[in-house]
């Protein structure tokens, strides 16, 4: 799937709420998060599995054979048995779908899945590339849901974060980006007439009270994020240009790096650098996650097809590892 690409004058915020689904593995009672060390934040055994056979079966949905799935889990001490299990709840939930030949049973990707995680993965690989630039307008939605409705008013507050907006007052939320015809629609349904958008330039008081809707975000938080991934990764990169960082390592680092990184856009309102403190990391967290993800794709990828490859016979040309630029085009690795 190629990503939208977005124009100067309406920047495009990557709407990850379905890649989230499919990551959560909450309300199934799933085992409990995995400890890797290295890890920045826990990872659901669900959440693993996922980035691991989506990392090398895009985009042509290749098979993985069930022991190759487990063996590659137990690399990041999941125990066999709750890797059958976390297999098994994908497949509930709808994420995989299996096939058997002979005494192999293997699983790959439902074709919806695919779908959003393909969708998700250019969203990510395409975070931080768009350009800066901003008209100095901000847009205001207001709203009001009646209490009784807690449900509507909690979905309408998760819609607006998905697509950047932050409270800069109780109902009173922001973005510096216009909301496009598709937050529109979803925004008109969710409030039910209950809402009024605006789009209008913020005006000085020269007072202490008032309030830069900047204020609405968590800037240091956000930069502290940025600052600790930097620092995790970037001590990795003089080992992998030297090689250093192969086999089941490789898979380790590029899985790890991953899960941690496709958190910023959601972390990450892609403010205009104008509006920020100077430094910004965001631009540096991108350079070190591409450093690693694509300079350990080829050990990485061996690696997985020699797993596969004594799980099942014959080789695996099909299992291939793809690039941050691959999923910016939309393209897998060739």
């Amino acid at each position: 799937m190629v990503p939208t690409v977005p124009s100067a004058s309406e920047p495009t915020l990557p709407n990850l709420s379905h890649l989230e689904e499919i990551f959560s593995d909450e309300g199934d009672g799933a085992a409990g998060p995995v400890q890797s060390p290295g890890w920045q934040s826990s990872v659901s055994p669900q959440g693993l599995a996922v980035t691991l056979i989506a990392d090398y079966t895009f985009p042509v949905r290749a098979w993985l054979p069930s022991a190759a799935i487990v063996a590659l889990l137990g690399e990041f001490q999941v125990t066999a048995g709750a890797a059958r299990t976390t297999i098994s709840r994908l497949m509930r939930r709808g994420v995989l779908e299996s096939s058997r030949q002979g005494r192999y049973s293997s699983y790959r990707l439902t074709s919806q899945a695919t779908v959003d995680l393909w969708s998700g993965a250019s969203s990510i690989a395409t975070f931080t590339t768009q350009p800066d630039s901003w008209d100095g307008q901000w847009t205001l939605i207001a709203f009001s849901v009646p209490e009784q409705e807690s449900t509507r008013r909690r979905a309408l507050r998760t819609a607006l974060r998905w697509r950047g907006f932050a409270p800069l007052y109780d109902a009173l939320w922001v973005s510096p980006h216009p909301l496009t015809p598709k937050g529109r629609i979803e925004v008109a349904d969710l409030a039910r007439g209950a809402v009024t958008v605006f789009r209008a330039r913020q005006e000085d008081l020269d007072t202490e009270v008032d309030r830069n809707p900047v204020q609405a975000w968590d800037l240091p938080g956000i930069a502290e994020h940025y600052q600790a991934f930097i620092s995790r990764w970037s001590g990795l990169l003089p080992h992998i240009s030297a090689d250093d960082v192969t086999g089941a390592d490789a898979v380790r680092a590029r899985t790890e790096v991953m899960h941690a990184y496709r958190h910023f856009p959601i972390l990450d309102p892609l403010l205009p650098i104008g509006l920020l403190p100077p430094g910004w990391p965001r631009s540096r967290a991108r350079e070190v996650c591409v450093a690693v993800y694509d300079g350990l794709l080829q050990p990485a990828q061996d690696h997985v097809r020699a797993v596969v490859t004594r799980c099942a016979e014959g080789p695996h040309l099909d299992i291939r590892a793809h690039t941050i630029a691959g999923m910016s085009a939309g393209i897998g690795h060739g």
